[in-house]
């Protein structure tokens, strides 16, 4: 038993937990939106980084990130309302409500400007806050993002399949197999072992709580309205970087060459690593290099 114990302490994949030490969790109360748990390093650093999880997700999809990014940033994640360990009102969900909470939660922080970070759900809020709200935007990274056109009939299918899979979660219990396929859907192929049974086990905790099963149809229901809330592209800032995977289901490599087409400015990154719809889980230290880079310089090269 003990020689088990420490082999997880060598496995740098093995635990949420010894990634998020040096990270404060905590929950911050919002005007409209309840209260919302974050996860939050380098305090004192004068500008501030929020990354922002995808669907039916949470912050430790950040885990990899929160505290190597917290040297140079004030770092933060979070779980949006209705996700994760937040508050979850049922209402109808949207992007564009999620912007609004991004902003209060900035509010609720004391933070005028920030960094943003996003991967799929996290991707597209982003580019709606940053639409609307420029001057509360530094930089912004667009990661495997949604809510651009989906301009191929592979990329169309993919979106079926991933409600189909949302679904298995929703109309059922969700189970340790069902929540594992759906997580199973977001790696690459020779990452699947990423998908351990911590993450998955949280995952299925979160799942299972009756106030999660209250919302989840809710949630689920952003996909399918997926054309009606667009990123306004042409409203993004000059500099945008649309980092992305080869491998990226939904929004494949063409159309995020579409979209990035339509950003005067922006910036196309294609991570080298093997990585699929979390390549900041998946290609950690490429990722985090990145990340550092263009948060720093407006550059990724």
């Amino acid at each position: 038993m003990a020689l088990s114990y420490l082999h997880l302490f060598k496995d740098k994949s093995m635990s949420l937990w010894l990634d998020l030490l040096g990270a404060e969790i905590r929950y911050v109360d919002t005007k409209n939106f309840g209260t919302i748990r974050i996860a939050e390093a380098g305090k004192g650093n004068p500008e501030t980084l929020i990354l922002q999880h995808g669907i039916n997700g949470h912050l430790e999809a950040y885990a990899k990130n929160i505290v190597p990014l917290s040297k140079d940033f004030h770092v933060i994640a979070f779980d949006y309302v209705g996700q994760g360990l937040s508050s979850k009102p049922v209402r109808e969900y949207n992007p564009i409500m999620l912007a609004e909470q991004l902003g209060e939660l900035m509010d609720a922080l004391g933070i005028e400007k920030a960094h943003l970070s996003g991967e799929s759900l996290g991707g597209w809020v982003s580019g709606h806050f940053a639409a609307t709200n420029p001057h509360r935007v530094l930089r912004l990274m667009l990661n495997t993002a949604g809510g651009i056109p989906i301009v191929t009939e592979k990329g169309k299918q993919d979106l079926e399949t991933f409600i189909g899979l949302n679904r298995r979660n929703i109309d059922n219990t969700p189970t340790y197999e069902s929540v594992q396929a759906r997580m199973h859907w977001l790696m690459h192929p020779s990452n699947r072992h990423l998908v351990d049974g911590e993450l998955v086990d949280l995952r299925l905790r979160i799942y299972l709580r009756p106030e999660s099963r209250a919302v989840l149809p809710k949630l689920n229901e952003i996909l399918a309205h997926h054309d009606e809330y667009l990123i306004p592209l042409e409203k993004l800032p000059e500099g945008t970087l649309f980092l992305w995977t080869h491998d990226n289901p939904i929004h494949d490599t063409e159309s995020v060459k579409a979209a990035q087409a339509k950003v005067p400015g922006s910036i196309l990154y294609f991570m080298k690593g093997n990585a699929a719809h979390w390549p900041q889980y998946e290609a950690i230290d490429e990722f985090n290099d990145v990340a550092l880079k263009f948060f720093r310089t407006g550059t990724v090269g």
